[in-house]
């Protein structure tokens, strides 16, 4: 199963995350299959690519509770409701 999810990038206590689809069984920092955004906490900056996160979604990747969150900040649940509705 593929799950949407973090993985730490950065320095010591300047943390950044890249959002990656990953198999569950691989750690946090294992090889992911593909890097679909990243997410700054301490700027608070967010870089989504809306359609390889919704080409995932629709193969039934599921995303992290953090990861969801940031999407429906971005409102990308939206235009994958949008897709499934043609």
């Amino acid at each position: 199963m593929v799950k949407l999810r973090l993985k730490r990038c950065g320095r010591k206590q300047r943390a950044i995350y890249r959002i990656v689809a990953i198999d569950v069984r691989s750690r946090r920092e294992g090889r992911d299959l593909r890097k679909v955004g990243f997410y700054d906490p301490i700027k608070n900056q967010t870089y989504l690519n809306v359609p390889a996160i919704l080409y995932f979604l629709e193969k039934g990747a599921q995303p992290t509770g953090t990861v969801h969150d940031i999407s429906k900040k971005a409102e990308v649940f939206k235009e994958l409701r949008v897709n499934q509705t043609k």
